[in-house]
């Protein structure tokens, strides 16, 4: 949805994380992780199980307190927010395994994406939009959610994420569970979403579908960055990146 991307305020970027440190307990899941998005960017996380990458976007979304380290939305700190305030600011979370309603429809889970709204007109335009991007979720409008299947279920969390209209879109591992022709239309819709110039910040183990759609990419290991750069130059050091990718995980998740 165009309305998505409001301007940045005095060129900031729409989400800027310096020298993230993050503790369970005696374990250090974030070592100093610095990293931004521009507005209207697709930044893509990758790593390995365990290196970081969930503990990234919750930290993010205010459900994890960090240690140290600072977090900024179009400049504006956000580190020690707690998540309703960091959702009304703009930011929607996407989480692993989806968390939807099961026992509520599908239209009764878009519109809690929407409650912190006041403009139902154009909450009832943006739910058209999402009915026009996935038209699945039209058709299973007054269906559980708990009875869809897996792509389907997907498709609905990033519905639900986007009915809030956010400033910045967290998204982590669309892929997981879904079959590969779903994998391609969830990513597809995604492409169509970064045109219109929702920014997005995408957790993904799935290395070329991730570079595919994204302009940029860090990759996470241990809680470290371990390398960083434009997507298609990463994808012609693809060795390197598995290397990273699949090395072995620290105390993240």
């Amino acid at each position: 949805m165009p309305e998505a991307a409001l301007p940045a305020s005095g060129g900031d970027p729409a989400l800027a994380v310096a020298g993230l440190e993050v503790r369970y307990g005696a374990v250090t899941a974030l070592r100093g992780v610095s990293l931004e998005v521009a507005e209207g960017e697709v930044v893509a996380l990758l790593g390995a199980n365990g290196a970081g990458k969930t503990t990234m976007l919750r930290t993010i979304s205010g459900l994890v307190r960090p240690r140290a380290g600072r977090i900024s939305l179009f400049g504006r700190r956000i580190d020690q927010l707690r998540p309703p305030r960091i959702v009304a600011l703009g930011i929607a979370h996407s989480p692993e395994g989806r968390r939807l309603f099961g026992s509520l429809t599908v239209a009764e889970n878009l519109r809690l994406g929407s409650v912190s709204r006041k403009d139902r007109e154009a909450v009832a335009g943006d739910r058209e939009k999402i009915f026009t991007l996935f038209p699945v979720l039209r058709e299973r409008r007054n269906q559980q959610a708990g009875t869809l299947s897996g792509g389907e279920q997907q498709m609905l969390a990033l519905g639900r994420a986007l009915m809030a209209r956010p400033r910045l879109l967290l998204l982590d591992e669309p892929s997981l569970g879904i079959a590969p022709l779903l994998v391609q239309q969830i990513f597809a819709t995604l492409g169509e979403l970064k045109a219109m110039g929702v920014t997005m910040l995408l957790v993904e183990q799935n290395i070329g579908v991730a570079l595919a759609l994204a302009d940029r990419a860090y990759v996470l290991r241990t809680g470290q960055v371990a390398l960083a750069g434009a997507a298609r130059d990463l994808k012609e050091q693809y060795e390197e990146v598995a290397a990273a990718y699949l090395g072995a995980g620290g105390g993240g998740r």
